[in-house]
């Protein structure tokens, strides 16, 4: 049975959602398990899970555990990366130093300064990972969990020999069931066609029995005061077409909204929210251990991740329908040919097939561009060593651009460098 490896498997609960779903999907009950984590005491923890859960449903599935990822690859059919590099000391440096310049953020993973950050303290890591899996593993599938999600997978295609490579992320199936909510329809009698990048991608047909849903769904949000207070729908209004990500998040990718108080205040933006979330995820950590020692063990619940549905589809050879994150190559007309973009794919025996969209709306394509300018000088920048496209990547992302002058971004992205100190990319570390 197949080899799935979990790199950054001390993150627990995630590991454990995805390992539900493996060990609860016909076929996949016989697997091998490899755990990977730098961190010892929590690559303990989830193989002490792993090995709980397995025994708990009454697998034959074997679980192994690698602090050496040399060794947890080798061979693989499948790897799930979900790493976070540096952990939540990296991320309060992402939020605390822009905040003492006086730039907002809420998530701070995917765009902004924040997801600039986490890309160059990840890229060198994702390169490492690439060149071992070319030469260990070549015909294993890459599944990437970690954002910035336009730029790891992109990172990994243009640094390393190995290409098979496929973004996953849950916003497009969560749009598309809010919007069929929204509108009274059932979810699996929509028509969708969804596409752009990862957290930037747009509905761009919605409809049910060849009707149009968006005359509807204008309907509802004018009909909706606490709707129209989101910036998802002020997208969606100004713009023509609803975007996949969540307000909160959505707000930091734009110009418009974390500059100013009244703007943060009426579209009750949640500034700093990621910070929390993470807090909270040290807390279920130390509960997790807490239930393990004294034998307590996990809830196994079914979650419906997309990373075990796509192995399913493969090994069983259930066709499925994902969003997956892939080298572009003309899939959307109208954005660059070697940026990463999330469109339908069909899955299969013969694994994941991306869909042609062909050219997206002009205003639509023109949001993802000014989104994955700043991608490509971060990418850039982490694979050449370059400082000045650090500096450049900042002076184009729309918040931070709408918030500091280019002085003011210049000394911003001097104070963030030393801060994450040798975790970045040589050429721009000090």
């Amino acid at each position: 049975m197949a080899r799935i490896v979990f790199i950054g498997a001390g993150s627990v609960e995630f590991t454990k959602n995805v390992l539900s779903d493996i060990l609860t999907l016909p076929g996949l009950g016989a697997s091998t398990l490899v755990l990977h984590d730098i961190d010892a005491e929590r690559l303990g923890t989830a193989e002490t899970m792993a090995n709980w859960m397995v025994a708990h449903l009454g697998l034959p599935a074997k679980v192994e555990a690698h602090t050496d990822r040399r060794a947890a690859v080798d061979g693989a059919d499948y790897v799930i990366n979900e790493i976070a590099v540096g952990g939540f000391e990296a991320t309060k440096i992402d939020f605390e130093v822009p905040a003492r310049h006086g730039v907002r953020q809420t998530i701070a993973d995917t765009l902004g300064i924040g997801g600039i950050f986490r890309a160059l303290r990840t890229i060198p890591v994702m390169v490492a990972l690439g060149d071992d899996l070319a030469e260990l593993a070549p015909d294993a599938l890459l599944l990437n969990y970690t954002n910035p999600m336009t730029m790891i997978p992109r990172s990994v295609w243009d640094g390393t020999p190995f290409k098979n490579v496929v973004g996953i992320c849950h916003s497009v199936r969560d749009t598309q069931e809010r919007l069929a909510n929204l509108v009274g329809v059932p979810v699996d009698e929509v028509g969708f066609v969804t596409a752009g990048v990862n957290h930037q991608a747009f509905v761009l047909k919605f409809e049910h029995e060849g009707r149009d849903l968006y005359p509807r769904l204008a309907e509802v949000v004018e009909a909706d005061p606490k709707l129209r207070a989101t910036v998802r729908a002020e997208v969606f209004t100004r713009f023509g077409h609803f975007p996949t990500e969540s307000s909160v998040h959505g707000s930091e990718y734009l110009p418009w909204f974390l500059r100013h108080d009244d703007q943060v205040e009426h579209f009750g933006v949640q500034i700093g929210a990621y910070l929390e979330w993470s807090r909270e995820n040290l807390d279920s950590y130390a509960e997790t251990r807490r239930r393990l020692a004294a034998g307590e063990g996990v809830e196994v619940e079914p979650m419906s991740e997309l990373a075990s549905e796509i192995i399913h589809s493969i090994e069983t050879g259930t066709r499925r329908i994902v969003h997956g994150n892939v080298r572009n190559d003309g899939l959307i007309s109208n954005l660059p040919p070697d940026a990463c973009v999330e469109v339908p794919c069909v899955v299969d025996r013969s694994g994941v097939n991306p869909t042609r969209i062909g050219a997206m709306p002009p205003q639509l394509a023109a949001l993802n561009r000014t989104f994955l300018n700043v991608g490509d000088l971060t990418v850039r920048a982490a694979l050449e060593g370059r400082r000045d496209h650090v500096h450049q990547a900042a002076a184009l992302d729309p918040n931070t651009a709408a918030t500091l002058t280019l002085p003011q971004i210049h000394d911003l992205v001097e104070d963030m460098i030393d801060a994450h100190g040798d975790s970045l990319p040589e050429g721009i570390r000090r």
